[in-house]
């Protein structure tokens, strides 16, 4: 990677030189016209025997440079290398973690929301040169985290999901499939994956045909289901007892649903892991997205980089000092 300003976007800034170019080109039109206005020309010849036309260009030419030079300078030119920059090997992969209220369940110990984390964190170890990137989905699916290097930060995120961080209820795959997609952007599908983790109880009928579009675009999607298909209680913290449905008045027991998320990782190429053994899991799911092709990808956020706006900024200074010491009139005559 070679030389590369930072801020391109002030690149529009240089269309004030026309401005300036107006402006000088008015001045001049002015002066001449002053000139006639006084109407004697030998008057006006030994009244502005010492003014130099030429110099006064020159001195416009030397501002307008300088300026442009600033314009570099606050455009940043930099160079990407040293000791500290970092590339890294691997792939862009999404979680999309559900955390609606039924992963509150404690079926397996000590929730499944917590099993579920647990088993990001694994995985995040297990993918250490790879971009990552955090969906959280119940009634409705957030982008917690783009894409990112940063694996610290990526953890952290994990750490404090729970349900708090998507209010509306209810448990939409559709939608986390949706919101994975566009954080993708638009890199390339052959580096990419999705590992979904959810109880399945899924209240939208859209996800298998969203998956397999996702699979057309080269999308795969990774699931793991967590939970029993026996089921349990949902915790009800306001209570302290258990999750009451409002309709029938029972308690709602919450059942792992494996077959749709069969469904959806057989559709894109993925693969399904029940999560007992975080372990386990971790292995299965990392087996199957080490055959995605690999590419080297830069993190500019981890790059060390050479900057250059000091070269503009000495050039600018200097352009200014000479044009202050240059006259605009003629040298006196000896």
């Amino acid at each position: 990677m070679g030389f590369q300003f930072q801020y391109s976007i002030f690149l529009w800034l240089f269309a004030a030189l026309i401005f300036f170019t107006l402006l000088f080109l008015g001045v001049k039109k002015w002066k001449k016209r002053v000139v006639r206005n006084i109407g004697n020309p030998s008057l006006v010849r030994s009244l502005m025997h010492r003014y130099s036309p030429k110099r006064f260009t020159l001195k416009f030419i030397l501002v307008c440079v300088a300026f442009a030079m600033g314009v570099l300078a606050v455009m940043n030119l930099r160079k990407p290398g040293g000791s500290d920059g970092i590339t890294r090997k691997g792939i862009d992969v999404v979680f999309a973690l559900d955390v609606s209220r039924s992963m509150l369940a404690e079926d397996i110990e000590p929730n499944r929301l917590e099993r579920a984390k647990q088993f990001i964190s694994k995985m995040m170890d297990a993918l250490p040169d790879s971009r990552v990137g955090l969906i959280l989905f119940a009634g409705k699916a957030y982008v917690q985290m783009p894409l990112s290097a940063d694996h610290g930060a990526a953890q952290m995120f994990v750490n404090e999901a729970s349900p708090d961080a998507v209010p509306m209820k209810g448990t939409v795959i559709s939608d986390a499939l949706q919101e994975s997609l566009k954080a993708f952007g638009d890199r390339d599908a052959k580096y990419r994956a999705v590992v979904l983790i959810s109880d399945g109880e899924d209240h939208d009928e859209e996800a298998l045909d969203l998956s397999k579009e996702l699979s057309k675009r080269g999308l795969m999607v990774n699931t793991v289901g967590i939970g029993s298909p026996t089921g349990s209680f949902i915790p009800d913290d306001s209570t302290r007892g258990h999750k009451i449905d409002e309709e029938t008045g029972l308690e709602i027991i919450s059942k792992l649903n494996e077959q749709e998320l069969k469904k959806i990782a057989a559709n894109t190429n993925g693969v399904y892991v029940h999560l007992e053994n975080s372990d386990a899991a971790v292995k299965q799911i990392s087996a199957n997205l080490s055959q995605i092709d690999k590419k080297v990808t830069g993190d500019t956020s981890l790059m060390s980089f050479s900057y250059y706006f000091w070269v503009f900024v000495a050039m600018m200074i200097l352009l200014l000092v000479g044009e202050q010491l240059l006259p605009e009139g003629r040298k006196r005559a000896a």
